[in-house]
C-alpha cells in the first residue's frame, strides 16, 4: 500500500491545497493531511479548527485522513508510514523552495520520495494568505475558500460578514438561490 503525508499549515485551507489532496488521493491508496506545527508561523485558526476544515472538505474522499504532525515532516512522514511528501508548487519561486527542502529530506532520509504537483493555472496565484488578506478586507471569497467552510473563515477574519446573506455563486443579488 502507498500511502502519502500531504504536509502543511492550510490557514486556512484553500480551492488550491483541495486541488491537489484531490489528485493525490487518486494517485496514492492513501493520503494523510499532516497540519504541521510551526514555530515561526502566527496561524488564524486552531489546530482543531484546520482539522475540522480539511474534514469537513474532503468528507467525500474516503482514503484521506487529516492529523496533526510535529517536528521534522521526514520523520514525521516515516513514523504513519509514509513513503512520500507531497508537496504543491504554484510558481519557480515555491519550486526553488520545496526543491531545497526535498534535497534536505533526502539527506535526512533517502527512503521518502518528494512527489510535486504542479498547480492548475486557475489556483497559480492562490495562497492561505491571499485568503485572509481578501476576507480581512471584506472580500468575496466564493473563488479561493471551499463553500462548505467559508462562513467559518469568514467568522474567525471578519466578525462582520457573519450576518450577511450568502448568495450561490452564479446568483445575481436579487435572485434567491
Amino acid at each position: 500500500m502507498k500511502r502519502a503525508c500531504y504536509p502543511g499549515s492550510f490557514d486556512p485551507p484553500t480551492y488550491g491545497h483541495l486541488d491537489i489532496i484531490t489528485r493525490a488521493s487518486s494517485v496514492f491508496d492513501e493520503l494523510i493531511i499532516a497540519i504541521m506545527k510551526n514555530p515561526n508561523k502566527r496561524n488564524a485558526f486552531t489546530e482543531e479548527e484546520r482539522v475540522r476544515m480539511l474534514q469537513e472538505i474532503t468528507r467525500d474522499l474516503p482514503n484521506v485522513k487529516v492529523v496533526v504532525g510535529h517536528g521534522l515532516t521526514v520523520e514525521f512522514a516515516k513514523s504513519i508510514g509514509a513513503q512520500v511528501l507531497i508537496r504543491g508548487i504554484r510558481a519557480v519561486m515555491d519550486y526553488e523552495f520545496e526543491l531545497q527542502q526535498a534535497t534536505a529530506n533526502m539527506f535526512l532520509d533517502e527512503t521518502i520520495e518528494t512527489v510535486f504537483f504542479v498547480a492548475r493555472p486557475r489556483y497559480s496565484f492562490l495562497s492561505s494568505s491571499v485568503s485572509k488578506e481578501i476576507a480581512l478586507n471584506n472580500g468575496d471569497l466564493t473563488k479561493f475558500i471551499p463553500e462548505a467552510i467559508i462562513n467559518e473563515v469568514e467568522e474567525e477574519l471578519n466578525p462582520q460578514k457573519k450576518d450577511r446573506q450568502r448568495i450561490p455563486v452564479g446568483k445575481k443579488p436579487t435572485e434567491k438561490g
